[in-house]
């Protein structure tokens, strides 16, 4: 065999601000004990490398955790207890009920159902693909896989059929405008739901490490507004800002109902599929009041989906993201979870708090969400930015006086919103961008303004969506 190709140049920064962390124990700040100080530069050398990438994520994090052991930070059996997390557990059982949808073509199916209803015009056509994206979310916590593997074949059929094809001049006829709506779409649903996006799950642990514990159904309560406003207004400005040139379809609905035609009837296993999807939905959102945890829906779920042939063993060794989602996960969160327990979260809390006195926490609040979102323009991955800054933002902004849950929940939407800054931001906007209907001049000023509208609803009226629901 051939030895695989390793990115040896990308592992300099990650190794040279690393070592320059460890080496730099002796003038750490008083306050921070020395075991608090090697995990952290531990801890920011693995960042670094999830967002160089000499390797892909999941061998990132498994070198950090082996020099995290190798270099007696911590003891081998202390650090394999990370891979017991349940949270990320819920990751992987979630992933595998993504894998039914397209096991069942179900999720094909609710999309041309969408279309045929929908489709008249081009607008109602991006409504129609976004609701596809809604309706799979709460059970999808890959949306690269929502947008890449369930709505994005859909949009390209569509658009080559209206004569819209990347690279020959037409991407403006109807593909790039559809393109680009999902991906709003996709972000927006990203962050209405807990389970939507693996980076949500990311917070939800991270702000359990500092006693804030968030629902499933909370994190709902807390986003349908925002989201639904969102979901309504961000395809009508898009259709506005970037107009399609074909702007009705009376051809779409009869071509879905051509696709549904050649489809056939309901076949059991979709029957199986949607029943277990809205059995595990309706326990999710009462997990909290039925004392269930949301992990245990998810096996569950799964179970249920094992039993009943919709989801063979082979499919569960198979989902690659599901285990790499796992091992990665759970190596990261046991990291960002020692920060904390060896004092150096609770330290820079303390100290910028210290900082900011005087300052209320309305305002410290809207500062800590601003910067998370705009330092977005330097990471490509969401899950890498959420892991090195979510707590640490959380614990300043707790703080200063913040209401926990208002703070955790304004920091976890904004985790998802961020994605709207630039084409590398996170995995559908590689996937979309790389299809060729947007060009990059148009993302990046499209995304800006689009940015702003986010930050006002969700930070703006969402905190007083939260007041009124009794959230803070």
């Amino acid at each position: 065999m051939q030895l695989y190709q390793i990115k040896y140049r990308k592992f300099l920064w990650p190794v040279l601000i690393g070592l320059a962390f460890w080496l730099a124990t002796p003038l750490r700040p008083e306050g921070v004990s020395g075991a608090a100080w090697h995990i952290l530069a531990l801890f920011v050398a693995t960042i670094i490398g999830c967002i160089t990438q000499p390797l892909p994520i999941t061998g990132v994090a498994i070198i950090g955790i082996t020099l995290t052991v190798l270099l007696k930070v911590v003891p081998m059996d202390v650090a394999m207890s990370s891979f017991g997390n349940g949270t990320v557990w819920m990751i992987a059982m979630a992933y595998f009920m993504s894998r039914g949808f397209i096991n069942t073509g179900l999720g094909h199916r609710i999309a041309l159902n969408f279309v045929k209803l929908f489709g008249k015009r081009t607008l109602g056509l991006a409504y129609a693909l976004i609701g596809v994206d809604l309706i799979t979310a709460p059970a999808t916590p890959s949306n690269t896989a929502r947008a890449g593997g369930i709505v994005y074949p859909i949009i390209q059929a569509l658009a080559e059929t209206f004569g819209s094809r990347a690279g020959d001049g037409s991407e403006r006829k109807m593909g790039s405008f559809l393109v680009f709506s999902e991906f709003h779409g996709n972000l927006i649903t990203s962050g209405m739901f807990m389970t939507a996006m693996a980076p949500n799950l990311v917070a939800v642990s991270l702000a359990k490490t500092l006693h804030v514990n968030l629902t499933w159904m909370g994190w709902f309560c807390a986003a349908i507004v925002p989201g639904l406003i969102s979901l309504l207004v961000v395809p009508y400005l898009i259709y506005k800002l970037y107009p399609p040139q074909i702007k009705d379809t009376p051809n779409a609905k009869a071509w879905a109902e051509d696709e549904l035609q050649k489809l056939g009837r309901l076949s059991l296993p979709e029957k199986i599929m949607a029943t277990v999807f809205i059995l595990a939905l309706v326990l999710w959102m009462l997990s909290s009041f039925i004392d269930l945890s949301a992990a245990l829906v998810a096996f569950l779920a799964v179970s249920l989906l094992l039993i009943c042939g919709v989801l063979s063993v082979d499919d569960v060794l198979q989902e690659k993201g599901a285990w790499n989602t796992l091992v990665w996960f759970s190596i990261l969160i046991f990291m960002a979870n020692e920060l904390n327990k060896l004092g150096f979260i609770p330290w820079l809390s303390k100290t910028i708090s210290h900082s900011l006195t005087g300052i209320s926490w309305g305002w410290v609040l809207a500062i800590l969400m601003l910067f998370y979102f705009y330092i977005h323009y330097l990471f490509a991955s969401g899950t890498a930015h959420v892991s090195a800054m979510y707590g640490a933002l959380l614990g300043v902004a707790i703080s200063a006086g913040a209401p926990p849950v208002l703070a955790a929940m304004l920091l976890g939407f904004t985790g998802a919103l961020y994605s709207s800054t630039t084409h590398y931001a996170n995995g559908p906007a590689s996937v979309l961008f790389g299809t060729g209907y947007v060009d990059q001049a148009s993302w990046w000023k499209l995304n800006a303004l689009l940015g702003l509208f986010y930050l006002v609803i969700w930070g703006g009226l969402g905190t007083i969506w939260m007041k009124v629901i009794g959230i803070w």
